[in-house]
């Protein structure tokens, strides 16, 4: 479902959350969707000269896998108040999320959350930023996943972009809006900490878990148990168990479960030509009555509801 109120702004509802994953222009991504609920994804996306400027809302809680177009910095501020994860960190209140193009990244975003965004070409940030006389640590920043920022100029950016969302006026102003909106950020990335890098121990949990979702991936059509995960990782079950609480917030089996019902619902979607039990099988349901009593409580509607969807 689209809206467009003005040739500058650009706003996508979706029902799905891949579908929803794919609406962000010029980002790669994957959604898998972690709670139970109808899911509803609401995007206001602003294009600008060198730079893009957005606000997300997801009704369900997600999984991500996000991917930012080449030679530019995403900045995340998430307007919610849940917590959310990146690359299986905790974000605290106040700090700015920040990642380098054409590098994947993972979040993990609660039910009912929203998130403002900021994408900008590295030499206009660098450009402005010698033109309004700040003096940035490019290298720190472009490694850096967490910035703690000051209360006030966090407040100030959210003010400011949702209020150039709400009225982003004429597309030949665009020159002027963006510069509002560097002119918000700038402060913001200037006064604030850049976190240090993970401890080895984490990023240590960090590569079982990849490894782990891996593997699922790769075995999706076996019957792949933790035990199997534990023996294919060297590792014990506890640790897998820390492992995942750690960096996902959720438990091995849990996660097994949701990636397989999210993989399941995206061959649905995309493979209208093959059945229902089909796509069930090739992710390992084999009882069909439980594989729909799992999906309806995950998505809130029947299997067979997506797949007529893929047929129209």
């Amino acid at each position: 479902m689209h809206h467009t109120p003005s040739s500058a702004l650009r706003i996508v509802e979706a029902m799905d959350a891949d579908e929803h994953a794919g609406n962000l222009t010029n980002w790669e991504q994957c959604y898998d969707q972690t709670t139970a609920g109808t899911f509803h994804g609401l995007l206001e996306e602003l294009q600008l000269p060198g730079m893009q400027v957005f606000r997300e809302s997801t009704s369900q809680g997600m999984r991500q896998s996000c991917c930012v177009w080449p030679d530019a910095l995403w900045f995340g501020l998430p307007y919610s108040a849940q917590a959310t994860r990146i690359n299986g960190r905790a974000v605290a209140p106040n700090s700015v999320l920040v990642r380098p193009g054409a590098c994947e990244f993972e979040l993990i975003t609660p039910a009912d959350y929203t998130i403002f965004g900021i994408v900008v070409h590295q030499d206009t940030l660098q450009a402005a930023a010698q033109r309004m006389g700040y003096a940035m640590d490019w290298e720190r920043l472009r490694g850096a996943e967490l910035v703690h920022a000051s209360p006030a100029a966090r407040q100030q950016c959210l003010h400011t972009l949702g209020a150039l969302l709400q009225n982003p006026g004429h597309p030949a102003d665009a020159g002027a809006t963006q510069q509002a909106a560097l002119a918000a950020l700038l402060p913001l990335i200037d006064t604030g900490v850049v976190e240090r890098e993970v401890r080895e121990s984490f990023a240590r949990r960090q590569r079982i878990v990849a490894k782990a979702r891996d593997y699922l991936l790769t075995h999706h059509d076996q019957a792949i148990t933790v035990p199997d995960l534990c023996q294919q990782l060297f590792v014990s079950r506890r640790t897998l168990q820390y492992c995942f609480e750690d960096v996902l917030g959720m438990a091995p089996v849990q996660y097994l479960r949701i990636l397989r019902l999210n993989g399941a619902r995206r061959d649905l979607r995309h493979m209208p030509a093959r059945t229902v039990r089909d796509v069930a099988a090739d992710w390992n349901f084999w009882h069909f009555s439980q594989f729909s009593s799992d999906y309806r409580k995950l998505f809130g509607h029947s299997p067979s509801a997506d797949c007529r969807d893929a047929l129209h």
